[in-house]
């Protein structure tokens, strides 16, 4: 048995997977996903990756690690680059005998040594794993991955990436990059007032309660999915939720019912559908042909890409099965995806397992390098 992890590491979670050869479809793949506010103890990252890959690979270590983030966006680190090189240089300390390789915004991997020579070619690329992948079990498609703090949104035409920017800030221009997501995101980013008893009614920006509390009160969340931090330090339940809401117009549960916080929770819902939906649609002015080839959802919020790309009238692609048999309740399919899709790229490109009959051709788009 050969065993490859991939890794995910943001800036509240961390993503792991790793794939074993030896069974039907490239083998098993075990996915373990832990929240990691970064920015609290970034001390802290090197035994938190100690005590995952434990979980997901016991025993013998792995052949090979692919290496994708987003924790360098995290303001403890004064820069990028910081956040880039305190990344790799953590998970190369961790297994220094386990050759390990990151995925740059080419599409290439090169090994953790020349990665830190060039970090700001591999700050945020883990969504450029899932396209690659997604790409070719869905040549033509719009890949949708709506996250605990972001949504991406992926052009594919013809088997390639057709994103229209890399890096984050281009991606956030082109509408690829959408700042929302099903946990972490203020409630103030969405909505700017909410219904109240009839009428419309300002909120208070202020940190009282986040998007997690809205898809819990309305049941698109269970509480053991809520993983962030709340912002009051209570329980993830439904009640908790409902008190944290009402905060956001300077109220509380006694003030208001709970028929009226939940259809503040109903109104909020829909604004940041119209989010991902503004999102899709700026992709969708740029390259109107995708609007004949379905959407691919992912993430832990693929009930919100769904329904905004069903409403703009787009297909619903196929997404069961695209990256294994994941195993562990905490990342359901799809929710951890490019970890999941580094580890199987990486594992093609070392000729570990096969995947594609013509692996030439994946290798004119994703590159592997190592050198001295």
């Amino acid at each position: 048995m050969i065993r490859v992890v991939g890794w995910d590491i943001g800036g509240a979670n961390i993503k792991a997977a790793c794939i074993e050869t030896g069974e039907k479809h490239g083998g098993r793949v075990r996915v373990e996903s832990r929240p990691f506010e970064i920015w609290r103890e970034k001390e802290r990252l090197p035994e938190m990756v100690r005590s995952t890959m434990d979980v997901i690979a016991p025993g013998e270590r792995p052949a090979a690690m692919a290496v994708t983030m987003t924790a360098e966006l995290s303001d403890v680190f004064e820069t990028k680059r910081e956040g880039v090189e305190f990344v790799l240089e953590s998970i190369q300390s961790c297994f220094p005998t386990v050759p390990g390789y990151a995925l740059s915004l080419s599409g290439e991997f090169l090994s953790l040594s020349e990665a830190r020579l060039r970090p700001l070619e591999f700050a945020a690329a883990n969504w450029l794993a899932s396209a690659y992948y997604v790409a070719r079990h869905h040549p033509n498609c719009i890949l949708v991955d709506v996250g605990s703090t972001t949504t991406d949104i992926v052009p594919i035409l013809n088997g390639k990436v057709c994103a229209g920017g890399r890096t984050d800030m281009e991606r956030l221009a082109s509408g690829e990059l959408v700042f929302t997501g099903i946990l972490r995101t203020n409630l103030a980013a969405i909505v700017r007032s909410v219904p109240v008893a009839g009428r419309s009614c300002r909120i208070a920006a202020e940190y009282f309660a986040v998007s997690g509390d809205v898809h819990l009160i309305l049941g698109f969340l269970r509480g053991e999915d809520y993983t962030c931090t709340t912002p009051d330090g209570r329980p993830p339940s439904v009640d908790s939720a409902r008190r944290r809401l009402a905060r956001l117009v300077c109220a509380d549960a006694e003030m208001l019912s709970a028929a009226e916080i939940d259809e503040m929770a109903r109104h909020i819902y829909q604004r940041q559908l119209c989010q991902v939906q503004d999102g899709l649609n700026q992709v969708l002015s740029r390259r109107p042909e995708l609007r004949k080839h379905p959407a691919v959802v992912l993430g832990t919020g693929a009930f919100l890409g769904t329904e905004a790309a069903r409403n703009l009238g787009l297909e619903i692609g196929e997404s069961a099965g695209i990256l294994g048999r994941e195993g562990s309740p905490a990342a359901p399919q799809g929710a951890a995806a490019p970890c999941v899709a580094a580890a199987r790229l990486l594992a093609e490109q070392l000729g570990i397992f096969n995947e594609t009959k013509d692996a030439s051709k994946l290798g004119k788009s994703l590159g592997l390098r190592n050198r001295k």
